[in-house]
C-alpha cells in the first residue's frame, strides 16, 4: 500500500469519501433549513404570546406539532430521488384538486365567509389550497421541463395546457372564495411558465385577467360580504369602524408601539389585551413588531428574504425541472410574505394569507416545509451532479 489512501482506494476499485447516503446528507443545504427552523421557532413563540391568555399553551403546542411534521416531511423529501418527485407530480396534483372539490362539498367548513377547510378528528383541520401550492408548482415544472430540456421553444399549445392545469385550482379556490390564495397561485404559475420560456403574450394576458379579477372583487358578488368589507375598509377604514376597520387600526397601533426594541415578549399591550382578532394567524407580524420591536420584525423580514433568495440561487444552478420548481417556490414565498406584511402595515388589503413559517395553521406550516424539502432536494441533486462531473 502507498502513502496515498485515496490512490490506494481507487486502485482497488473503491470509492473515496463517505457513502452516497452520508455524502448526500453532508451536502444538505444547512442555511436553508436553519433559516426555516429559526422562523418556525419564532412563529411558535409568537403564537403562544398571542393566544396564551385565552388558551394557554394549547395553540402553540399544535403549531409546534405542525412544525415537527413539516420538518420530518422536508427531511424525507430531501432524500428522495428527484426523478421520483417529478414522476409523482400528477398524483399529487390530482389529490390536491380532489381536496379543493371536497372543500366545496358538505365536508367543507366555513370560517369568516370562506369555505376553505375540511374538519379532521382531534380538533385539527386541513386547508387544501395550501397543499395545492406544492402540487401546482411541481406539476407545472414537470409539464414544461421536457421541451426545455431538449432546448425547444414552448408552443402556444403547451402553454395553453399549462394554464388550464393552473386554472382549474385557481377557479376552485376563488369559489371558496379565497382571493389571496388564488393570487398566489396565479403569480406562482406565471413565474414558472415565464421561466420555462412561455411566450410573453400569455404573461400579459394573465396579468390583464388578474387586474380584471381584482376589479370584479370590488364591484361584483365574487367574494363574500365579509371579504368585500375587508377590501372596502382598506380604501376607507371608516366604512367599517367596528369590524375590519377597527381590527386594522389596532394592528397599526401595535406595530407603532413596538418602537426599536419592542415592549418585551409576552408584554405587548395590544397583544396581551387580545384586542386584535385572528392575531395569531393573519396578523402575527404585529406581535413580532410590538413585542420584539423594529429589530425583531426586521429580523423576520431578513430571514424570509434569505429563504426566497436561497430558492432563487438554487434555481440558477439546477437543471430545468429544478429551476422551474424552485423559481415557483421562491415566488410563492415572496408574494405571500409581501401580502401578509403589507396588510399588517396597512399598505395592502386584508386577504387572510398566512405569513410563511410564522402564522398559526398546520396545513400552511407543513406546506412551506415541504417546499423547503423540495428546494433542498434540488440543491442536493445539483451538488451530486456537479460532484460526478468532476470525477
Amino acid at each position: 500500500m502507498s502513502r496515498d489512501p485515496v490512490r490506494d482506494r481507487a486502485r482497488l476499485g473503491l470509492r473515496s469519501g463517505p457513502p452516497p447516503t452520508v455524502a448526500r446528507w453532508l451536502r444538505l443545504d444547512l442555511g436553508l433549513f436553519i433559516g426555516a427552523a429559526g422562523l418556525s421557532v419564532v412563529g411558535v413563540v409568537l403564537v403562544w404570546s398571542a393566544t396564551r391568555v385565552e388558551s394557554g399553551a394549547a395553540m402553540a403546542a399544535k403549531q409546534a406539532l405542525a412544525v415537527v411534521v413539516g420538518m420530518v416531511a422536508a427531511a424525507v423529501i430531501t432524500r428522495l430521488d428527484v426523478r421520483l418527485v417529478r414522476a409523482a407530480a400528477p398524483l399529487v396534483y390530482l389529490a390536491a384538486l380532489g381536496g379543493l372539490v371536497a372543500v366545496l362539498s358538505p365536508l367543507g367548513r366555513q370560517v369568516n365567509g370562506s369555505r376553505s377547510w375540511i374538519g379532521l378528528p382531534g380538533g385539527f383541520s386541513l386547508q387544501p389550497s395550501e397543499l395545492m401550492k406544492v402540487a401546482l408548482v411541481i406539476g407545472l415544472a414537470m409539464l414544461l421541463a421536457e421541451r426545455a430540456d431538449r432546448g425547444e421553444r414552448q408552443r402556444h399549445r403547451d402553454i395553453a395546457v399549462a394554464w388550464v392545469i393552473a386554472g382549474l385550482p385557481i377557479v376552485l379556490v376563488l369559489a371558496q372564495p379565497d382571493l389571496g390564495s388564488a393570487l398566489v397561485l396565479v403569480a406562482m404559475s406565471a413565474a414558472v411558465i415565464a421561466a420555462a420560456g412561455g411566450p410573453l403574450v400569455w404573461t400579459l394576458a394573465v396579468a390583464a385577467a388578474g387586474v380584471a379579477t381584482v376589479v370584479a372583487a370590488f364591484t361584483t358578488p365574487l367574494l363574500s360580504p365579509h371579504q368585500q368589507d375587508r377590501l372596502r375598509a382598506f380604501l376607507d377604514p371608516s366604512l367599517d369602524p367596528q369590524g375590519i376597520g377597527y381590527q386594522t387600526g389596532q394592528v397599526r397601533i401595535a406595530i407603532a408601539s413596538g418602537g426599536v426594541d419592542g415592549q418585551g415578549l409576552f408584554a405587548g399591550r395590544q397583544t396581551q389585551a387580545g384586542v386584535i382578532p385572528y392575531q395569531e394567524s393573519d396578523f402575527i407580524f404585529s406581535v413580532a413588531a410590538e413585542e420584539l420591536g423594529f429589530v425583531g420584525a426586521a429580523g423576520v423580514v431578513v430571514l424570509l428574504a434569505f429563504l426566497v433568495l436561497r430558492a432563487l440561487v438554487v434555481a440558477r444552478r439546477a437543471d430545468t425541472f429544478g429551476r422551474l420548481v424552485t423559481t415557483g417556490i421562491g415566488v410563492w414565498l415572496a408574494v405571500q410574505a409581501i401580502e401578509n406584511i403589507g396588510m399588517n402595515l396597512g399598505v395592502l388589503p386584508v386577504t387572510g394569507l398566512p405569513l410563511p413559517f410564522l402564522s398559526y395553521g398546520g396545513t400552511s406550516m407543513v406546506a412551506v416545509w415541504v417546499a423547503v424539502g423540495i428546494v433542498g432536494n434540488v440543491a442536493s441533486e445539483t451538488a451530486d451532479r456537479r460532484a460526478l462531473s468532476r470525477r
